[in-house]
């Protein structure tokens, strides 16, 4: 499944340096349709201010997300994209939890800032949930061809 196209959260955009994402744990989490987002100046600026709805971790998908590797630097039309290899988790011992929003945040300080929000995308462009993945089965989040992250 391919991601939709990323929001940046405006409380950090000043501070987003593709350089300094390279040198980083850059995660992708899943959060459930409970999820509100704030892409506001004084909105969600941190992993804390999003975590409580995040799927359920266990079945094959692990809390906190996934990092996301192979992070590399492409420029664009007066500026650049960050991209990476596909985010996957395999169901395991039970279904992967129906999920809406997938999220970019920065393990670790970045910026001044602990655990710092990049953006956010949603899973299925209705919007709806995306079903749950069956036990057994990989929930693979594709990298978009415009990259995670696009700075100009």
């Amino acid at each position: 499944m391919a991601a939709g196209n990323t929001t940046i959260y405006s409380a950090n955009k000043d501070a987003i340096n593709i350089d300094d994402l390279l040198g980083a744990t850059v995660k992708i989490a899943l959060l459930s349709s409970s999820y509100v987002p704030d892409v506001g100046t004084s909105g969600h600026d941190t992993w804390a201010d999003v975590s409580a709805h995040e799927i359920t971790g266990g079945s094959g998908y692990t809390p906190g997300g996934a990092t996301l590797v192979s992070l590399t630097k492409t420029a664009v039309t007066n500026g650049w994209k960050l991209s990476s290899s596909n985010a996957v988790w395999t169901a395991a011992g039970g279904n992967i939890p129906a999920w809406r929003y997938g999220v970019l945040y920065v393990e670790g300080a970045l910026w001044g800032v602990t655990d710092p929000l990049l953006g956010y995308f949603l899973g299925d462009t209705t919007p709806a949930n995306v079903p749950a993945t069956t036990d057994g089965y990989p929930l693979t989040v594709n990298c978009p061809t415009a990259g995670w992250i696009v700075i100009v």
